[in-house]
């Protein structure tokens, strides 16, 4: 074989070295965008029943489309695809209970499909993990098998459309967003580069690319109406309004928050009450959803199953504001929204539309009454619907948080006294704050053994999840605690007076409300902040009725949050209702523990230094991507090359010996030259080329110098230390002042001759 042939084999080699290491990262990329949607339905799947399943299900599709994927036509692989979504489908509906399949009608399942579209969270879906089950294989197998045809852009659009809908729904996250772009792109740009024989050296540009579209995809929010949010949001604390009253369809646990003094309801009504205006049932381990959709109003709704008593309230709208608050539980509505009311599937009324200040509207509610000691009598014969909807707890919860629920109630033999118990233990043992960290992972986890303050939202989810692991159906329940009593049945309800709470499942009772969030800390942080307000004149806070006293005293009446009393405190247990005939702690006020930045905190530490905010993980993430992507896009464009000589032009590292440093000295010497003059040809001596440079241009004297100690060191005896260091300084010295602005600074400071004429 010849010497060309020997090279024409090698390179034909190397490229199909680059091409095999190309597929691998484009099949790479394939699979990082498939786990991206994947990782979502396993969430779901977690969230609502185990993934063991889902998991087998994936691992058997992914080995089908491998196998397949050699021999099958994509017509053929397209109509199966298609098979494998109708019977997922068909699964599902069968999973859906007998009650709701009969509600279900082609406009309703048109209506379904648009919600899921414009921000309907999968999780809100009856029997979500069949559903993720049903859908899985389908894209799953597509993606794959085109891929493994080398069909990459295709696969892609499989995989970027499935994760698009989850995007769309909202349950796919900035950082699940981000992966799953870096895997399309990886997927696109080196399967391009495999299928026409692309180089090594053009993944510089396929990185700039990659880093581009995931800066633009995290700081951009390119779906109008949808539920993504860009990596980087508004600035400032939510509101606990905003976090919980706002958010009707899903609420995720935040860390720090503050309190809006505005007013928002007047409500008339014969006695205080909690003013409720939606329950969570679906626990995903950092926030809650409402599964189901709403119902047009068609008129009047069933009541508790047991004892109540009629209570009518009248709500007026003061502010802008998209909830219906009224007692438990509401039966029948009327007034100008009620042409506009829907129904929540916990029972609840909700307006089609914002309701607008002026509005107002009649809740007639059916009020639970009941004593403890017919609480304690329910037992635990619940029905299967409310044993199915409000057991559920994430798959992921770990064994110790069903210990510290065993610690804490196990000792109880009912679900009423352990409702009380885990109640006040949440009261005696955790302090009440506005200003927190927002964990990772599991909320109830944290709070129970990581954190030692929260406020309202963490009590309440940590409440639910000690609950539901013994056995106790409970739900989170948020709307306004009773407000400002202004008259005999009159109250002024504010953003500040919004709250979650805890509801209990009784046989033959229904819903009963507990409160395990100490009512005096939270009560001092609502008026400090009220009180604030009035002091800065901030508009919106009171009513004709509400100004605060000559003194200056915000006149609020204590907002109570326990039993019939509206207190947590200790009283007989022989007869105790709660606000609505409910009942709550057997405890003793807490103190008025004030946590020392519940209005917003300094964020100093004790010595005063002040202490500053972290990025989070995601914007990390983001600055290491964009970071990467300026490196890729400077390769390519020559600026590393460049900098990479200037550096070796201004930087000489040491050697171990004189010579090497002269000749280091020297060969910066020629690059200084070479972009100043020109470069010294092949067939020159360096004497030569100093020389002629020299002759032509005049030198300066420093030049030569290092020339002559260049010329003993590399063909004489040698120099010594001293010598070499000198060359070193001067080359040093004709490098900076031949630098643009520096050497103005710089030059002329050298004992040498500054110029002479070869």
């Amino acid at each position: 074989m010849s010497t060309s042939d020997r090279r024409l084999s090698l390179g034909s080699l190397g490229r199909l070295g680059d091409r095999t290491s190309f597929r691998g990262a484009a099949l790479a990329g394939v699979v990082v965008l498939t786990l991206s949607y994947l990782s979502v339905l396993s969430h779901v799947t977690n969230v609502v029943g185990g993934n063991r399943v889902f998991v087998l299900l994936v691992a058997g599709t992914f080995l089908l489309a491998t196998a397949l994927g050699r021999f099958l036509r994509v017509r053929t692989a397209v109509f199966f695809t298609a098979v494998l979504l109708t019977g997922g489908t068909v699964t599902y509906f069968l999973a859906i209970p007998a009650s709701q399949l009969s509600l279900l009608s082609p406009e309703r399942l048109l209506s379904d499909t648009v919600a899921l579209l414009t921000g309907l969270s999968v999780l809100r879906l009856t029997a979500a993990d069949v559903w993720a089950l049903g859908v899985a294989p389908g894209p799953v197998f597509l993606s794959w098998y085109l891929a493994m045809r080398e069909r990459y852009a295709w696969s892609v659009a499989v995989g970027g459309t499935t994760l698009g809908l989850f995007v769309l729904t909202g349950d796919a996250g900035t950082a699940t967003t981000l992966v799953g772009v870096i895997g399309a792109g990886t997927a696109l740009g080196l399967g391009t580069l495999d299928r026409y024989g692309g180089t090594v050296a053009q993944l510089d540009t396929l990185v700039a690319v990659l880093a581009a579209m995931v800066v633009l995809a995290a700081t951009l929010s390119v779906v109008p109406g949808g539920a993504a949010q860009p990596l980087l949001p508004d600035r400032g604390s939510p509101t606990v309004e905003a976090s919980l009253v706002n958010s009707p369809e899903r609420i995720e646990v935040l860390g720090s928050i503050r309190l809006s003094p505005k007013v928002r309801y007047t409500i008339e009504a014969d006695e205080r009450h909690y003013w409720q205006t939606a329950t969570y049932d679906r626990y995903t381990g950092d926030g809650w959803v409402r599964t189901g959709d709403t119902d047009p109003y068609q008129g009047r709704l069933a009541g508790p199953p047991g004892a109540s008593r009629r209570l009518t309230q009248t709500v007026t709208v003061e502010s802008t504001a998209s909830a219906m608050p009224a007692a438990w539980k509401p039966v029948s509505v009327s007034g100008g929204v009620s042409d506009r009311v829907r129904i929540t599937q916990q029972g609840f009324f909700t307006p089609a539309s914002s309701l607008t200040a002026g509005e107002s509207y009649t809740v007639e509610s059916r009020v639970p009454q009941y004593t403890s000691e017919q609480l304690r009598r329910a037992g635990s014969d619940y029905p299967d619907a409310i044993r199915t909807q409000y057991l559920q707890l994430p798959e992921s919860t770990s064994t110790r948080v069903r210990e510290k629920a065993a610690e804490i109630a196990g000792g109880q033999d009912n679900a009423y006294d352990k409702a009380v118990a885990i109640e006040q233990w949440l009261e005696e043992n955790k302090r009440y704050s506005l200003t927190v960290e927002r964990p990772e992972g599991d909320v109830a986890e944290a709070f129970l053994f990581e954190m030692d303050a929260g406020y309202c939202t963490y009590y309440a989810t940590t409440m639910v999840t000690l609950l539901r692991a013994q056995g106790v159906p409970a739900r989170l329940a948020v709307g306004y605690t009773p407000g400002e009593q202004v008259g005999d049945d009159e109250y002024v309800v504010r953003g500040l007076d919004s709250h979650a709470w805890v509801e209990a499942y009784f046989p033959d009772v229904g819903w009963v409300r507990f409160d395990p969030t100490p009512a005096t800390p939270r009560e001092t942080a609502e008026r400090t902040r009220l009180t604030e307000a009035r002091q800065n004149d901030e508009p919106g806070v009171d009513t004709n009725d509400t100004e605060p006293d000559t003194d200056g005293t915000p006149n609020v009446t204590p907002v109570e949050t326990g039993n019939s009393s509206l207190n947590n405190s200790s009283q007989s247990d022989a007869v105790r209702r709660n606000i609505e005939g409910d009942v709550g702690a057997n405890a003793t006020p807490l103190p008025a523990v004030q946590d020392a930045n519940f209005d917003g905190g300094t964020g100093e530490d004790e010595s005063g230094f002040q202490l500053p905010d972290l990025p989070s993980q995601e914007t990390l993430g983001l600055g290491v991507v964009a970071f990467v992507g300026l490196i890729a896009g400077a390769r390519r464009l020559g600026l590393l090359a460049w900098l990479a000589a200037e550096l070796r032009l201004r930087y000489q590292r040491p050697a171990d010996d004189a010579v090497t440093d002269v000749e280091r000295a020297f060969d910066r010497l020629e690059r200084l030259l070479e972009r100043r003059y020109r470069a010294r040809r092949p067939t020159e001596t360096p004497r030569a080329y100093i020389g002629a440079l020299g002759r032509g241009h005049g030198l300066d004297g420093r030049v030569e110098r290092v020339a002559d100690i260049y010329e003993r060191a590399h063909y004489g005896s040698g120099v010594s230390n001293a010598e070499a260091e000198r060359a070193v300084a001067l080359v040093d010295a004709l490098v900076w002042e031949s630098t643009p602005v520096v050497g103005g600074l710089v030059s002329g400071r050298s004992d040498e001759p500054t110029a002479t004429t070869a």
